[in-house]
């Protein structure tokens, strides 16, 4: 798409002045801006900053969750010839100071007190950050830091500057070319500092209309931004995808009202991780728990009939007159309340992607539905890479190529993309990126899949992470630990699993078990628990985990790759895994080879045949204090199959 996010804007505002663009929740009164309204918005905002001193191919930082004004902002940068850098609003203080150093940031603009206290907290080690704005003054009344100033006061600057000089925004509009950068995201930095990203209005813009045609999209869609803007996810979604098609996005009042906005605004396209899906679920299956035998008894029969003839009828495929008949009485009874209770009664397309999502969880959604599909791609790619047909629609993939890509993979098994939305470069580092980008353009996913054939991609780990059992009865069989764990966090009382194998005679795991569907399965039994440790290392927790991982064990042994992965020990961590205590990536990822480092003990508790193992660990509150939690951790032996071998 030979344009820039800017130009968009000033189209939508030229085609349909007083349409809704964005909506925002605050004090739980939706507030809307119209598409003239945003444009004046960023122009002030734009006149302020050059006014200011930002210089056309500098950097700004944005950190903050998803709110109209820090959108405004991004899109005055571009509209300078500025580079915006999204950064995660729950990071850390010190999480943000190299950003700001590798990219020589002088403005910010920080969504409120809290992330205005981490830039002033990193400022000593970043002295060019000269200027922060803020948008949200509450509690900043008695700030008097040189270089901080509200948002309001910018724009207030900037439409004075706008009178003055009324052509100078739509002449730096005009000046920006698609080929110029238009963002900058920093990776996760799981195996070493971050990579900033760079990508091209081309680039972003080209994904994001490719999968508006793939999936038919158009202005009158309805978006739900809650996920964090500096993930390029959320960014496709709800700012590359806006501008493309000029849908509505709206964003929620706090991450504690996303539930309510969702039934509020009732999104006809919607995306989460899977981690989000297996919550809603969760709470579904909480509540029918405790629903009375007749709600409890029609919900069970009517599941059942859905899970059997659901995704048939989602997919367009014949199905017998009486169990339309059927499917329909119960979307009247169960399944369209449902849908509605969730949020999801309007939804037309819903996506997942980030990490496998569960098939039992993939075809509830389905069979009651809602149209779920899931799609691959990653932060360099621009996202849309592969997406599932509405009548394709696989558990076990994550789509075909769309339109522009080209995909090829190794000898060694890792996917290679060709596409016109891959990243520029990393910035600063021409290292990294000769690394990943090869001279005839395609790009190292590090990712290990196969394409079946139907053509759809199957994803089984990272290409790293892949590994080999050494020695006993399954020496030489692939490991491949991601699999494993997202097959053990399919199931709803775990949250989280970290499996080691590479170069060792067995499997083990340690495991974090969801602290709200364990802990209501514990009180449906009348088991007390005194907070998450207790909870953790009850006996008769251990042996539902332990259920759990044999029923993944005998999954495992049905595939004859993958049957040497079955985990022969785990234990049930102490604490749950924490972004704060360096155990995730910002994304949610596992940080294996940190938590191997960090939790040594209990590995070579694992290993080493011993029943239990004393550990205390340091953790960091919300408040940023630290405090120290320890345990006797049990460690299970659990039962392994024999290989199922394949039919003849």
């Amino acid at each position: 798409m030979d344009t820039t996010f800017p130009r968009l804007l000033l189209q939508h505002a030229a085609q349909r002045p007083q349409d809704a663009a964005m909506r925002e929740k605050e004090f739980g009164i939706w507030q809307g801006y119209s598409w003239s309204g945003m444009a004046e918005l960023v122009r002030s905002i734009a006149c302020g900053l050059h006014a200011a001193g930002l210089k056309p191919g500098e950097h700004l930082v944005v950190i903050g969750a998803n709110r109209p004004r820090l959108y405004a902002m991004m899109l005055a940068a571009q509209s300078l010839g500025a580079v915006p850098i999204p950064l995660y609003q729950d990071a850390v203080a010190a999480e943000c100071a190299f950003p700001i150093n590798n990219a020589e940031v002088r403005f910010a603009l920080a969504e409120d007190q809290e992330q205005v206290d981490k830039l002033l907290e990193v400022r000593p080690q970043c002295p060019q950050l000269a200027t922060i704005y803020y948008d949200d003054p509450r509690g900043l009344r008695n700030y008097s830091e040189p270089g901080l100033y509200s948002l309001d006061a910018l724009v207030a600057a900037g439409a004075v500057y706008a009178q003055e000089h009324p052509d100078f925004f739509a002449a730096a509009v005009e000046k920006t070319r698609a080929d110029n950068v238009a963002a900058m995201f920093f990776t996760s930095g799981t195996t070493g500092s971050p990579k900033g990203v760079v990508h091209t209005h081309r680039t972003l813009l080209d994904r994001a209309s490719a999968g508006a045609e793939f999936d038919k999209l158009t202005h009158r869609e309805e978006v739900l931004a809650y996920l964090p803007p500096a993930w390029i996810g959320q960014n496709i979604f709800s700012y590359a995808q806006w501008l493309a098609c000029g849908y509505v996005v709206n964003c929620p009042e706090s991450a504690g009202t996303v539930a309510i906005d969702l039934k509020e605004i009732g999104p006809t396209y919607y995306f989460a991780p899977p981690a989000i899906f297996e919550r809603l679920l969760t709470t579904v299956m909480i509540r029918m728990e405790d629903a009375g035998w007749l709600k409890r008894t029609m919900f069970n029969r009517f599941m059942a009939l859905a899970r059997r003839v659901g995704p048939a009828l989602r997919d367009r495929k014949p199905v017998g007159t009486l169990d339309r008949i059927k499917f329909a009485v119960g979307d009247l009874l169960v399944y369209g309340p449902l849908r509605n209770n969730l949020g999801f009664s309007r939804v037309r397309v819903a996506y997942t992607a980030g990490e496998a999502i569960g098939p039992d969880l993939f075809t509830f959604y389905r069979s009651i539905g809602v149209n779920l599909k899931q799609l691959y791609g990653s932060t360099e790619t621009a996202v849309f890479v592969c997406l599932q047909p509405d009548d394709q629609v696989k558990a076990d993939t994550v789509g075909v190529p769309i339109s522009g890509v080209e995909l090829k993979v190794t000898d060694s098994g890792e996917v290679l993309v060709r596409s016109p939305g891959l990243l520029k470069e990393y910035y600063k580092n021409p290292g990294a990126t000769a690394e990943v980008l090869t001279a005839d353009g395609w790009y190292h996913t590090s990712d290990a899949g196969f394409l079946d054939a139907q053509g759809h991609l199957k994803i089984i780990d990272r290409v790293k992470d892949v590994g080999r059992i050494k020695g006993g009865s399954n020496d030489g069989a692939m490991f491949a630990p991601k699999y494993v764990e997202n097959k053990l966090k399919f199931f709803p009382y775990i949250k989280e699993a970290v499996a080691y194998g590479d170069g060792r005679e067995r499997v083990c795991a340690m495991i974090n078990i969801d602290f709200e569907a364990v802990g209501n399965w514990a009180e449906r039994r009348n088991l007390p628990y005194a907070g998450y440790t207790d909870l953790a290392q009850k006996p008769e927790v251990y042996e539902l985990v332990k259920e759990c991982v044999q029923k993944v064990n005998a999954d495992l042994a049905s595939d004859q790759r993958l049957a040497g992965s079955q985990i022969s020990r785990f234990l049930v961590l102490h604490k749950e895994l924490d972004a704060d205590d360096g155990e995730l990536t910002r994304t949610n990822k596992v940080r294996r080879g940190f938590i191997a480092d960090k939790y040594q003990v209990l590995v070579d508790a694992l290993y080493g045949g011993k029943a239990e193992q004393y550990i205390q660990t340091q953790v960091k509150f919300e408040d940023g204090r630290t405090g120290s939690v320890s345990a006797t951790l049990r460690i299970v032996d659990t039962s392994v199959f024999n290989p199922v071998k394949a039919a003849a």
